[in-house]
């Protein structure tokens, strides 16, 4: 009964899906970005925020988006608070120019409503399909660079060098590592067997070997209460944040915001299978409006800028194709309110390795790209190079639509250039122009 009300609403049959498989992929897809939880309110403690509170925000805006990309959307991403913005929020806004925590979370909610608006008045969407086909497929590639960085770096794999050699092979002959390593050849044993569930089986065996050797604890209790969230409930400064001195801030957490998650869907949707031949994301208005209803939710519970996380590849790679495997995701979040302490104890040695097969599998396109075309590939180039090297998707976005148009014009064909796209480029470029570096 239950199974057929699910084929009905979410069209699994349609999608080439079963429950079983949304089940898996939505377990793989929270167990690689679970993390969140606890390294979110964390980050946020360097802003003044309260540790239990952030964990709390945390945990209710990834219900609060997912939910929405799964029974509205019916999509199978996953919605979060945004690495990368919140340590814009911590470090920049508030360590550097000093404001308060505040009135950095009212300028969320106003990047948030932004957001909401454009989506609503369908210039999100228009903006979108101007983006050029060789931009879109190196959304997906650069993502795939970008999240096997990720895996490396919180793998220990690869770990912060020298001022002459920025990054450096990390120590191997260190069991976390070493165990990362073994997690990462795991994976691509049980996926060059065709096992079903590869890369979740990997992250669970890599985890019980890593509590069972002591190299990461196990988790010291299973069931906690969750916080009280009221020290950062509707805290929000709106008011504070309309303020000329605020306008770069709001740019760039606008700009941000509308790049990774115009790139995220793409590069995902490209995996997935669902752009169609002009390689635009049908309906694609409906994952945005979650994305910036999560933002505006996020500001009012307590949290930074809130989009769809790149982590939504490894549960569309376990086969995720509607919003049955955000559902569950969801449903893992709620849980988290309670098993924080449980999902906290996965070590960084047994996601990491599921993140880089994850960014090896995202890679793919990169063969439909044109080499022959220094006005294409040159962009699409930026975009890979500067989406990895900066830590940053949105940064490696605004490279790309910078350059597109600018080297169209030197081709010779500015026709091919999209007036929306006309758009993207001046925002980006007030992007570059206001960023407070």
């Amino acid at each position: 009964m239950t199974e057929n009300v699910l084929e009905r609403y979410f069209r699994l049959k349609e999608h080439g899906t079963t429950v079983h498989r949304e089940v898996v992929a939505g377990l793989v897809t929270f167990m690689t970005m679970a993390y969140i939880i606890v390294v979110n309110p964390a980050i946020l403690e360097a802003a003044g925020m309260p540790f239990g509170p952030a964990m709390v925000a945390t945990i209710l805006s990834a219900i609060f988006g997912t939910v929405i990309m799964g029974l509205y959307a019916n999509r199978p991403f996953a919605i979060a608070p945004y690495m990368g913005e919140n340590a814009f929020v911590a470090y920049t806004v508030v360590g550097v120019l000093g404001y308060s925590w505040q009135t950095a979370l009212g300028a969320v909610f106003i990047s948030g409503v932004l957001l909401t608006l454009l989506t609503l008045t369908k210039w999100r969407s228009i903006m979108t399909e101007a983006v050029p086909n060789n931009l879109k497929i190196s959304f997906a590639v650069g993502i795939g660079f970008f999240i096997t960085f990720i895996g490396l770096v919180n793998s220990g794999i690869v770990v912060l060098g020298t001022a002459t050699a920025p990054v450096h092979v990390g120590a191997f002959n260190t069991a976390p590592v070493a165990l990362a390593v073994f997690g990462v050849l795991l994976i691509a044993a049980l996926m060059i067997r065709k096992v079903k569930g590869a890369i979740l089986v990997g992250i669970l065996a890599t985890a019980i070997i890593a509590f069972l050797t002591g190299i990461a604890a196990p988790p010291q209790a299973i069931f906690s209460m969750p916080p009280d969230v009221s020290a950062v409930f509707l805290q929000l400064d709106v008011l504070g944040a309309l303020t000329w001195g605020f306008f770069a801030v709001i740019l760039t957490m606008f700009t941000m915001d509308f790049l990774d998650t115009m790139g995220t869907l793409i590069g995902a949707s490209a995996k997935a299978g669902f752009l169609d031949e002009n390689g635009n994301l049908p309906e694609i208005e409906k994952p945005f409006l979650a994305d910036g209803l999560a933002t505006m939710f996020g500001a009012v519970a307590g949290t930074t800028t809130t989009g769809t996380f790149v982590e939504s590849a490894a549960g569309i790679e376990a086969g995720g194709r509607t919003g049955l495997t955000a559902i569950v995701v969801a449903a893992l979040f709620a849980l988290g309110l309670f098993f924080s302490p449980l999902f906290a104890a996965i070590p960084a040695a047994a996601t990491g390795p599921a993140l880089i097969i994850v960014g090896l599998l995202m890679m793919a396109p990169i063969r439909e790209l044109n080499f022959q075309d220094y006005a294409e590939i040159i962009p699409a180039f930026a975009v890979i190079v500067m989406m990895s090297f900066t830590y940053n998707i949105g940064v490696g976005l605004c490279a790309g639509f910078v350059l597109f148009p600018l080297f169209k014009i030197v081709q010779g064909k500015m026709e091919d250039v999209k007036p929306a796209a006309w758009v993207l480029f001046a925002l980006c470029l007030l992007f570059f122009i206001f960023y407070p570096y």
